[in-house]
């Protein structure tokens, strides 16, 4: 997995993190690291902001503006997931390329096992693909 992401400068999203069921923490906290390590090697994406979006640790490129939001959360299955505006083509295009790799929600979210550690490749290939949703 990539490098460990910069410090939690929000206290609301510290808290989201520090709330979120103990077995999907470790899932949610490397897709983090994922999303940090994906900007800081594409180019335009430029800074990443880090906020709270309807409860959950959400990623925005305010001064590019160059992707949509990925937000990261617990479903009411369990579990932890990756989820992106649901008017994207960003899960569609995701599945048609990887359609037994990853469990879906719809056209808003990847869902992963807690026990899960989610392929490192593929996930950079979507991180990349959201951070620069808006350049295409």
């Amino acid at each position: 997995m990539p490098r460990r992401a910069p410090p939690v400068q929000n206290d609301a999203v510290a808290a989201a993190f520090a709330n979120a069921p103990a077995k999907s923490r470790a899932g949610l906290v490397r897709l983090r690291d994922l999303i940090f390590a994906t900007a800081q090697e594409t180019p335009g994406v430029g800074r990443i902001e880090e906020t709270l979006k309807w409860g959950q640790p959400a990623y925005l490129t305010p001064d590019s503006k160059s992707g949509t939001t990925i937000r990261l959360g617990v479903p009411r299955t369990g579990g932890f997931a990756l989820y992106v505006h649901c008017q994207t083509t960003l899960i569609s295009e995701f599945r048609s390329l990887f359609p037994d790799a990853f469990t879906y929600d719809g056209n808003r979210a990847i869902l992963f096992d807690d026990d899960q550690t989610p392929a490192a490749e593929p996930l950079r290939l979507f991180i990349r693909n959201a951070l620069t949703y808006h350049m295409k």
